[in-house]
């Protein structure tokens, strides 16, 4: 292999990959990038077995071959050389990949590409176009409430389910819900029922970052893998298989009290109790009076520890119902504040020991359709 590639190319290329390279591998050469010739272009690839990603970067290619060598080593080196040409070539038998650029000339060991694993190629499937705003916006609001261990997979995973022009995304951790739906430009061919792991739609998102090109999703006939797919970049992922559970049943129908207060008060309230809240078992307490004689309601968040003192802080609020209290988890409550972005936010809850709903609302208090986060009280001593 003997290419050309600038070095300002070849150091996102290897940016964007190097989020599949395996951390923990338990096959060495898993702990590598892939650089192949490819059409004109160098390809590169990396993989840590559930998540492959792979980027193809312009370049001048004399001579076609593949190599792979050490990930973190080459991407740190290529992100220290000066914004030259990069010239790339294999050598001592393609045991060595020779780096030069300017005044610098390294080489780096290599490993034999043949036993680099195949990265899953989907070319038949069901397929779905998104903008990529929403669909990052729709994973953002998701991905965080995915359980984090693996005791229950399902739970590890979003739920992705199509229904004529709108998929549906939803994560679960057991004390929590999140759900947010996608418009489609237009219907899938055929109904979607997958649970995609919630770390690959994490590094999606990431990845998409600020791009306006759509973003192709397929999945193959035996729904096993999803392909994600935009301008040089594509991510394979292996999907989870079991059954998520019915969640429309953890979203209460009615409340008997609702508030209805700005979200960056609130968020700014509830960052101020976490702080106190950190040694109190990380309990924040919240409620709601309703006003009186013309005057509005009143939102208080507060924590306490006892080794350390406590907080309290009062917001205007719309109230609607009884008077009424909760508690919530302080990272619970903080996360889903923090991807409401601005405007305002609803608390719906029937009683300090049931379920808390939030959904974002217009000024009238108007219920915006496509989003609603659940999340389980705490048990507290009043």
């Amino acid at each position: 292999m003997k290419v050309q590639v600038l070095q300002e190319n070849l150091q996102r290329g290897l940016a964007i990959v190097g989020r599949a390279v395996a951390t923990r591998a338990t096959i060495p050469i898993i702990s590598n990038v892939l650089l192949q010739t490819e059409d004109g272009k160098l390809r590169l690839a990396a993989t840590d077995l559930d998540i492959s990603i792979v980027a193809w970067v312009g370049a001048k290619v004399d001579e076609s071959g593949a190599t792979t060598v050490p990930s973190r080593l080459f991407s740190d080196y290529v992100a220290n050389l000066p914004a030259a040409t990069v010239a790339l070539e294999t050598v001592g038998s393609g045991r060595q990949l020779r780096i030069a650029c300017a005044r610098n000339d390294s080489t780096i060991n290599a490993m034999d590409p043949a036993d680099f694993p195949r990265v899953p190629e989907i070319r038949e499937g069901v397929k779905v176009r998104f903008d990529p705003k929403a669909l990052r916006r729709g994973i953002e609001r998701v991905e965080f409430a995915a359980a984090t261990d693996d005791s229950r997979p399902v739970l590890t995973g979003v739920h992705m389910k199509s229904d004529g022009p709108r998929l549906t995304l939803a994560a679960a951790d057991g004390f929590r819900l999140a759900v947010a739906d996608i418009q489609l430009e237009e219907s899938p061919a055929e109904a979607i029922e997958v649970i995609v792991p919630a770390r690959a739609l994490r590094e999606l998102s990431r990845l998409i970052g600020d791009s306006t090109l759509p973003v192709e999703m397929r999945i193959n006939p035996q729904r096993s893998q999803v392909l994600f797919e935009w301008d040089d970049v594509q991510m394979v992922a292996q999907l989870i298989q079991g059954t998520f559970p019915n969640y429309n049943q953890l979203i209460p129908a009615q409340f008997n009290t609702r508030v209805v207060v700005d979200v960056d008060e609130f968020r700014r309230e509830a960052r101020i109790a976490a702080i106190f809240a950190r040694d109190g078992s990380g309990i924040i307490r919240l409620m709601m009076t309703p006003g009186e004689a013309g005057m509005p309601g009143q939102l208080t968040i507060s924590a306490r520890a006892d080794e350390v003192g406590g907080n309290e802080g009062q917001l205007d609020a719309r109230v609607e119902g009884d008077a009424s209290k909760i508690a919530f988890n302080s990272r619970y409550l903080q996360e889903v504040l923090n991807v409401l972005g601005s405007g305002r936010v609803a608390l719906e809850m029937t009683s300090p020991s049931a379920q808390g709903v939030f959904r974002p609302v217009d000024e009238n208090g108007t219920p915006e359709p496509g989003y609603v986060h659940v999340v389980m009280p705490m048990f507290v001593q009043w």
